[in-house]
């Protein structure tokens, strides 16, 4: 978690869970913390070889693809390699344990260590769950279904009250996931504006009223309502599950499928839902593009003498807004001008709702490569702290006196490595993205000429931003 701090030059892992309660949390006390960073070192590699490399290999894909047959795509996407049943008894036990995991962590945030990188709270939430989750549900599908903490207590209250399928009021249907957009947007406030967002004391009210917050709307809404339309984590990581190679049908049957097959087979989201994964991505963008050099000298901050989160708050608010509203902008621009060139008269919303799962690749990949690092580190302090998470000299699993390797991250061999895995995973996401738009382009344009067509523009968005990705982290940053 390489400690986002008041005061400090650094970097750190992002945070989450904490929409709802933010405005209780700003009233806490607010100390700084300051450890080592996870990128300390600038790059020195032949980035615009990589830079020129990624936009061809995007362009490339694109042209292949505008002259495969539909038919033969159609076969790739359909092929499946069936694997065994899973049921779903075990779903609540495991929710239950979740939930009594996050009440220890919660007791640990309040009477652990005050070190962000010694209290298991902010490690876990940070590292574990928005870091790692995330990368786990695109490799192994929706795991978070059965780790949910709302989930096993929900149905444990609705048996004792004989309300298991009841739902008491329902969400009106024009609201869509309005809700999660908005908790989504203030969780991203708090992981890249807010003073100290690890601060164990702070994150423990925050992350305990967004539970029970969450846990009064599932009983209100319903667990399928509120999950679908509010609570953002579920929906995030859901849509994340689409693109992992793991499918499970209704019944429990496991098989194997292509990367993002999954994707094709979902219907064209609403508005809000269009919303909601542009914000994920955008957020991301965000986070790495408000530590360059290049975002401070806009605002004339010196990086080399930062003054600290606060000094910062307007701008990088104005940032994380500016960003959102420039990429829907633009991606909405590039969805009507190819619906122009193919000469479409279907509705912009219908071919947007359809395009934007392919922003799904690029989002988990913007993912990997923004916090692979952290996780390489933090998740080391994370597994430390598990063990003794009251700082009271227990080894529950062996692993409190673990020696943390910090230098995984450090030097120049690792640092190459690092950059191009990373870069690697920018320029992959772009690949299947164009992958799974031209899929969705052949579904809305049955003809060849007018699907290469209406997919140009959102090819050439993928391009720019394949170039921004591998730019950002090759630029110069605060930490």
């Amino acid at each position: 978690m390489s400690g986002r701090t008041e005061g400090g030059l650094v970097e750190r892992l992002p945070s989450g869970l904490l929409p709802v309660s933010i405005a209780a949390a700003l009233a806490l006390p607010t100390p700084a913390f300051a450890h080592a960073s996870d990128r300390g070192h600038v790059l020195l590699l032949p980035t615009g070889y990589y830079l020129i490399g990624g936009a061809f290999a995007v362009a490339i894909s694109f042209l292949v693809l505008a002259l495969l047959p539909a038919a033969s795509l159609d076969r790739f996407w359909r092929r499946r390699l069936p694997l065994f049943t899973l049921g779903d008894s075990s779903r609540t036990a495991i929710s239950l344990i979740s939930f009594a995991g996050f009440a220890i962590l919660v007791a640990a945030g309040l009477f652990g260590s005050r070190d962000p990188l010694s209290n298991p709270l902010p490690l876990v939430i940070w590292t574990l769950l928005w870091a790692g989750v995330t990368l786990l549900q695109g490799v192994f599908g929706d795991l978070w279904s059965w780790l949910n903490p709302w989930y096993g207590p929900w149905r444990l209250v609705s048996r004792l009250l004989s309300t298991s399928d009841a739902e008491p009021w329902r969400l009106p249907r024009w609201l869509g996931c309005w809700p999660a957009v908005i908790l989504f947007f203030a969780f991203a406030w708090f992981e890249l504006i807010d003073p100290a967002p690890d601060d164990p004391a702070r994150l423990t009210y925050a992350a305990g009223l967004y539970w029970l917050f969450s846990f009064l709307a599932v009983l209100a809404f319903g667990y399928r309502g509120w999950s679908r339309s509010g609570e953002f984590l579920t929906l995030f990581f859901s849509m994340v599950a689409r693109f992992a190679p793991v499918e499970r049908d209704g019944k429990g049957r496991l098989a194997l499928c292509w990367p993002g097959a999954k994707l094709l087979a979902a219907e064209p989201l609403p508005p809000s839902g269009i919303a909601f994964l542009l914000l994920a991505l955008s957020s991301v963008s965000f986070d790495g593009l408000s530590k360059t050099f290049f975002w401070f000298g806009l605002f004339g901050v010196n990086p080399l003498e930062f003054p600290g989160r606060t000094a910062v708050i307007g701008s990088g608010t104005f940032g994380l807004v500016l960003t959102f509203v420039l990429l829907a902008a633009v991606f909405l621009f590039a969805v009507w001008l190819g619906q122009r060139l193919a000469g479409s008269d279907q509705p912009l919303g219908q071919a947007a709702g359809l395009l934007v799962w392919s922003i799904v690749p690029i989002a988990l990949a913007y993912h990997i490569a923004h916090y692979l690092t952290a996780l390489l580190v933090d998740g080391q302090y994370a597994l430390a702290s598990l063990s003794d998470p009251f700082a009271l000299g227990w080894d529950l699993f062996g692993t409190a006196d673990i020696q943390v390797e910090a230098g995984i991250v450090a030097g120049a061999e690792s640092a190459w490595w690092l950059w191009n895995i990373q870069a690697g995973a920018i320029i992959l996401g772009h690949v299947l993205a164009v992958l799974v738009a031209h899929g969705f382009a052949w579904r809305l344009h049955p003809q060849p000429a007018r699907a290469a067509l209406s997919q140009s523009p959102l090819t050439l968005l993928m391009i720019a931003y394949t170039v921004f990705g591998l730019w950002l982290l090759a630029t110069p940053t605060v930490g």
